[in-house]
């Protein structure tokens, strides 16, 4: 029998930091650390922004994300066994077991809720619900086709949770944090659906919901475009919001362009380019544009 094949973004080997940083996905913190500090970076023109705040910022969501994705990885741990495209995950594989994910889950959580303390009261009120929603999105896909959208308001939290952590305080005008918490939540949830294009087959064998199983290819990949489409008119609203100058506005240019060049990647009927339109355009758009807002800050 023919090995399957192992993930995309997971290194070889067998050692402890090799196998847990596999269990999560450690690249994919690229996706959204950066949205993150996006946050740090827009309330520092509300409050002073602190090192000290930096790091624990870094802490809460490392810790958040590491806790969903094995989370992720326990629930859906027989479904993982049954993929060819997931065979190789840890658990299924036998490399770390249900009882060592389920401590790792137990302390990331633990973890996530001191660094909120350290951030202020706030933060540390709201952590509960962020744990829950980021922790529950593993059963969505059991019963909605938009589990899409639940993920990437699970990722959506991060600038949102950046911004709280500085000021300890909602945004004036009060729309901006929930429109640049959309923002991300269609960003993510448009790759996302393009990530779930490979298991159309699997899913609709199996009962699991997505867009692309429900609705097929071709439109998802429409919905998708929709989705990013709708990500670059949030930013621009954020922009307007802060009184954002010309650097933000490029930046907000540059996400679109990369974004029309991500979905140029993939088709219906030619995923092989997948990979460079999940995982390394992805990076690309969200450290693009920390880095352009990042500048426009200093700037200023």
């Amino acid at each position: 029998m023919t090995q399957a094949a192992r993930e995309g973004q997971t290194f070889e080997g067998r050692a402890t930091l090799v196998r847990y940083a596999n269990l999560v996905k450690l690249p994919h913190t690229l996706f959204a650390l950066p949205f993150a500090l996006v946050g740090v970076v827009l309330a520092s023109y509300v409050k002073d922004v602190t090192p000290t705040m930096i790091l624990w910022v870094a802490v809460a969501f490392t810790s958040a994300r590491f806790a969903a994705m094995a989370f992720n990885r326990i629930v859906d741990r027989r479904l993982d066994a049954l993929n060819p495209r997931t065979a190789r995950r840890e658990i299924p594989a036998g490399t770390i077991g249900v009882r060592e994910a389920g401590i790792a889950v137990v302390v990331a959580s633990a973890i996530f809720v001191v660094a909120a303390r350290q951030l202020n009261p706030l933060c540390l009120a709201l952590a509960p619900l962020a744990l829950a929603w980021v922790l529950g999105y593993s059963y969505t896909k059991r019963f909605t086709r938009w589990a899409h959208l639940v993920l990437g308001l699970g990722l959506g939290i991060a600038p949102v949770g950046g911004y709280l952590a500085v000021t300890g305080a909602w945004s004036d005008p009060w729309w901006m944090l929930p429109v640049l918490a959309a923002a991300v939540m269609m960003w993510v949830a448009g790759f996302d659906v393009l990530y779930a294009l490979q298991d159309v087959a699997f899913d609709r064998q199996t009962g699991l919901h997505s867009i692309p199983a429900a609705v097929g290819e071709a439109r998802a990949l429409t919905v998708a475009r929709f989705l990013h489409a709708g990500t670059v008119i949030a930013l621009g609203a954020v922009g307007a919001a802060v009184g954002a100058g010309w650097v933000y506005w490029v930046g907000v240019a540059v996400v679109a362009v990369l974004l029309l060049y991500e979905h140029s990647l993939v088709r219906a009927d030619d995923l092989s380019r997948l990979d460079a339109a999940f995982f390394t355009m992805n990076g690309i758009i969200s450290i693009a544009f920390f880095g352009f807002v990042l500048v426009e800050r200093l700037v200023q």
